[in-house]
């Protein structure tokens, strides 16, 4: 399908006057339908233009999940505005950063985030506004336009900057990644395939700064579905509110399908109405999803890519399950590829850099040229690539295996070791409910491997007789010097494992 480009704010005001009295928005009880949706998201623009705001300026959204943060999101766009979501998991510190760079002018935020934000106030330069009508900054309801107010009708370009979505800062400060209307249209579009439509219902319990989410977000509303906002996950909730409202799609982490399938109550639940399951974000153990294909009704689709763009990778895993160690072959019409550290592509089978071009691509890290250049990549003919700054190696069928980051590839003895594949074999012991290696420095090898490891409740293996277990199964270069047991491994808000931690963690221990 190639429709004409078409705001998806201007989607929602058609559905408003089509089907005005159907539900586009389901959030803690809550249902808002999209007459009501069009008529806040007006308000909302309509305050904007008063307050002297220009296309393509910013905005900025930090807050949890909420009718009103969804309002302000939509508001921003109808208005013109890039919006950029932060995450309220953030510092103080990146915060100021962010919305600095951003250089956003009005800060729509909740109770939480204002007090994280007190000790740095004098820092922001942006007027704080109260999705929530805390104390210590201006009402949402006040600052709204009156009732019935409408914004200038403008004529939304493709190129104009749809949002700003600031990378999670795993590898160092947060980038601003900016997103065109066209590229989220496109996005849409190609979205019909996968069953999004006005008898949609999605249920969406990842965080909406994260585009993760709004890949199922956006698509869901863009045509005329409902989606069921979470404002945190919880697994009895999500279950319960998924047999409620007959959820036809979601996107999950690979952390939530992990915790969701542990749930003792799961098969209980009639989720029969799923249609399609998706996955993206970070590593999807092949066992997971072989239980979630077994057990739970519905299509499941991993993706692999970046928010960047670039290139993207499919795995249907319901139709390919002896490739479940994979994340699959790239989508149609997208152009992934390995290279080496000197830039060239490496054969068939060879371990790479992945980098891909596809018609989604960010316009750049905003306000950084110099990383959005250290970013790129470019083929002899001068076809532009993104650096995904992920190790993979295609197989003889064409699909990808997904190794490491190449700055958390541990190189001992000269030789590399890929964390991902001591993770696998520590996953599979059956005392083990989660792992994560790291590399640690070491006089004789220059690096060695290290594992923290998340015991399953009740289990009594310790370290010495699990590290013994671990290292008759892995190769010679690839044995653990050290093994540690943690409560939990540290993660973001959409789960990935924060490794950084880890290596402060193990570098505290360390020092004398």
């Amino acid at each position: 399908m190639n429709e004409p480009f078409v705001c998806i704010t201007d989607m929602i005001r058609r559905f408003a006057t089509e089907r005005g009295d159907h539900a586009a928005l389901i959030c803690d009880g809550e249902v808002v339908t999209y007459a009501d949706l069009d008529a806040k998201v007006d308000r909302f623009a309509a305050a904007l233009q008063r307050d002297g705001l220009k296309p393509c300026d910013a905005i900025a959204l930090c807050a949890t999940a909420s009718v009103e943060y969804v309002v302000a999101f939509l508001g921003g766009l109808r208005a013109g505005a890039a919006v950029a979501p932060l995450a309220p998991s953030s510092s103080a510190a990146s915060l100021v950063s962010m919305i600095g760079n951003s250089g956003a002018r009005l800060l729509f935020l909740d109770a939480e985030v204002q007090r994280l934000l007190e000790p740095v106030a004098g820092e922001v330069n942006a007027l704080a506004i109260g999705l929530d009508g805390h104390p210590g900054s201006v009402a949402l309801q006040t600052w709204l336009a009156p009732f019935g107010a409408a914004p200038v009708p403008l004529a939304i370009e493709p190129a104009w900057p749809f949002n700003i979505i600031y990378s999670s800062g795993t590898t160092g400060t947060p980038k601003g990644i900016v997103q065109s209307h066209g590229m989220r249209w496109a996005y849409a579009q190609r979205s019909i395939e996968r069953g999004y439509g006005p008898h949609a219902t999605t249920l969406i319990s990842t965080p909406l700064y994260s585009n993760t989410t709004l890949v199922s977000f956006m698509p869901t509303l863009t045509f005329g579905g409902t989606v069921v906002l979470m404002s945190k996950f919880d697994t009895s909730r999500y279950l319960a509110l998924a047999q409620q409202y007959r959820a036809t799609h979601t996107m999950l982490v690979p952390v939530q399908y992990q915790r969701l399938m542990a749930h003792p109550d799961f098969d209980r639940y009639d989720l029969s109405s799923f249609q399609a399951k998706f996955c993206t974000s970070a590593p999807f153990a092949a066992s997971v999803k072989a239980d979630v294909v077994r057990r739970w009704p519905g299509k499941l689709t991993e993706y692999y890519g970046m928010t960047e763009g670039g290139g993207s990778c499919q795995l249907e895993a319901h139709a390919f399950p002896d490739k479940l160690h994979t994340v699959g072959k790239p989508v149609e019409g997208h152009d992934i590829r390995l290279i080496d550290e000197q830039g060239n592509e490496v054969t068939q089978g060879e371990v790479g850099e992945i980098v891909g071009h596809s018609p989604a691509m960010m316009t750049g890290y905003y306000r950084q040229p110099e990383k959005t250049a250290d970013a790129e990549w470019y083929d002899p003919s001068g076809k532009r690539f993104i650096r995904t700054g992920d190790m993979g190696r295609f197989d003889e069928d064409g699909f990808l295996t997904l190794l490491d980051r190449k700055k958390d590839m541990i190189i001992s003895g000269g030789f590399n070791v890929y964390p991902s594949d001591l993770e696998a074999e520590l996953r599979a012991h059956p005392d083990v409910a989660d792992a994560a290696v790291i590399g640690a420095q070491s006089e004789q090898w220059g690096e060695t491997p290290v594992a923290f490891v998340v015991r399953l409740p009740g289990a009594t293996l310790d370290e010495d007789a699990m590290l013994a277990w671990i290292n008759v199964r892995l190769g010679k270069t690839q044995r653990l010097s050290a093994l540690r047991f943690i409560d939990e491994l540290p993660r973001s808000p959409i789960g990935k494992v924060l490794k950084r931690e880890l290596r402060e963690q193990l570098n505290a221990a360390a020092q004398p």
